[in-house]
């Protein structure tokens, strides 16, 4: 950086510029550049005053900060990437999407932005901030307020069109230029190669999430290749794990760094069943080992107390190498199995369909009386097999669902709700099949469906996965039985509403819940 004066009030002051040499530059570049194209391209539901704010107030906190303690104006570079770094990452649920100026929440981005800065100063070791502050700032954050008033940025951000190769581009390009310059590459293979087997050991054990951009729960290769190829874990790599400040100094100490954050962060995901538990437990596995940092850094000195001893008396025994590989050896299998069973609350995730249960109850639609189906261009652009066969599989599930309700509420069967709905429809439903029991009187709804149109649900807040809305106008007759199952009146009136679907267990498309007709557009 370069140094100039400033004079006030007859006092001179020295002024630090930033340098075009300086890393943290070169940072902010590539971090501003996703910024713009998640702005631009991308979709993200971040807006440019919460970015601002997140930026402005670490670089005010900083400056006033280091004046009050040098005297001196210096530019606050890495203030600056530790609030833009917050405001890529950090997401406010109740933000109206593509709204690229609303001011909402921006005290919530501000507020998280300055506590990460502060803990730079206020939690040291050996006179030098133990956290990266963004890090441990998020991970604090997330966990307080929990997934329904903050969230992380997505793991998947859209389909590998031009915006997203963008985005690849210059997070890898920018991030293998920057860690090489700062002689980091160690940490990023170690972190990145032994994240790698962890997740794949995971995923071949069965281990499944839900996400609010998956129809179904994520799970196997799908669940391996989402986390391993996430730009969000790129930024993480790249840009977090790799701060100068909170990495060992030498070669070796950075691969076991890295080794050891992959590995707390790994274990910390297994359990998780939700992307905002596995994104917050990817944070966290940082925090963690830069939370044990006097431990590390006491182990690495012995480790080469011992490595320089030895190179003093000579080369080692094969003996001796040999005890040594068996120990590594050991230490995988135990970590190996460690994040197996870790990793047990997240199997069992997905649920066949109940195939004989629903072959007994008559549930026959006809396809000569599907509707006329029309397929918004978002359903499309995140699953283009929804269009044509494809959306009327699905309206033919909605009809077959709906049709099994109703045998569900004539016969007092639980059984059958539990292979069709989901979540809210659910709990509705076993609620009107108890009311039924309970009274003697049944009403259920035959429904003829005239034309539905097929729209995108994303929730915010909420990790339940991804929704297909399908909006649905035509008749619906009401029916009401006595105890005797004898129909005692027929109602039949126009009707418009959203029926809400999603492949909750995996299997079958399930009722999950019915929104007013606007609530779904």
């Amino acid at each position: 950086m370069s140094t100039r004066t400033l004079t006030l009030a007859r006092n001179t002051y020295p002024v630090t510029l930033p340098s075009i040499r300086d890393s943290r530059l070169h940072v902010a570049s590539v971090v501003i550049t996703i910024h713009v194209l998640g702005q631009v391209a991308l979709g993200f539901q971040v807006s440019v005053p919460q970015i601002v704010s997140a930026i402005l107030t670490c670089a005010i906190l900083e400056v006033a900060i280091t004046f009050r303690a040098n005297r001196a104006l210096v530019w606050p570079a890495s203030a600056m990437l530790t609030g833009s770094g917050v405001a890529l990452i950090l997401r406010v649920p109740t933000t109206t999407p593509h709204d690229h100026w609303t001011f909402h929440a921006w005290y919530v981005f501000a507020g998280v932005a300055g506590a990460c800065l502060l803990t730079k100063y206020v939690i040291r070791y050996r006179g030098a901030h133990v956290f990266n502050p963004s890090n441990v700032g998020l991970v604090v954050a997330f966990v307080v307020f929990g997934s329904t008033r903050l969230e992380p940025l997505d793991f998947w951000w859209g389909p590998l069109d031009v915006p997203m190769t963008a985005a690849y581009a210059v997070i890898l390009t920018g991030g293998l230029i920057i860690t090489a310059r700062l002689r980091l590459l160690g940490v990023v293979v170690a972190f990145y190669g032994t994240l790698v087997a962890g997740i794949g050991l995971l995923a071949a054990s069965g281990h499944c999430m839900v996400a609010r951009w998956a129809f179904a729960p994520v799970c196997g290769f799908d669940y391996w290749r989402s986390i391993v190829t996430s730009p969000e874990l790129l930024i993480f790599l790249f840009f977090m794990i790799t701060d100068p400040k909170t990495v060992p100094t030498s070669r070796n100490g950075r691969v076991t760094f890295g080794i050891l954050v992959a590995v707390a962060s790994t274990l910390l995901m297994a359990p998780q069943q939700t992307e905002f538990g596995t994104k917050v437990a990817l944070l966290g596995g940082l925090a963690v080992v830069c939370a044990g940092r006097p431990i590390v850094d006491r182990l690495l000195r012995t480790s080469t107390r011992n490595a320089s001893r030895r190179r003093g008396v000579g080369v080692l025994s094969s003996g001796r190498v040999s005890v040594r590989a068996g120990l590594c050896s050991a230490l995988a299998i135990v970590v190996g199995v460690g994040i197996v069973v870790a990793g047990a609350p997240a199997r069992g995730v997905v649920v066949a369909t109940d195939a004989e249960l629903l072959d007994r109850v008559p549930h026959d639609v006809d396809a000569s009386t599907f509707p006329a189906i029309s397929v918004q261009q978002d359903v499309l652009d995140w699953n283009h097999e929804i269009t044509g066969p494809g959306a009327q599989e699905i309206v033919l599930r909605l009809a077959e669902n709906l049709q099994l309700e109703s045998q569900a509420l004539l016969r007092g069967d639980e059984s059958i709700l539990t292979a069709v709905d989901h979540g809210d429809r659910l709990d509705q439903m076993r609620d009107r099949l108890r009311q039924g029991v309970a009274s003697g009187t049944t009403v259920v709804q035959q429904y003829q469906i005239d034309e539905v149109h097929v729209t995108l649900l994303i929730p915010f807040g909420r990790q339940d996965g991804l929704s297909l809305g399908l909006e649905s106008r035509g008749t619906v007759t009401s029916l009401t039985y006595d105890a005797a199952k004898e129909v005692k009146s027929r109602v039949t009136t126009a009707f418009a509403t959203t029926f809400v679907v999603r492949r909750a267990t995996g299997a079958r498309w399930l009722n999950v819940d019915e929104l007013p007709l606007d609530a779904g557009s």
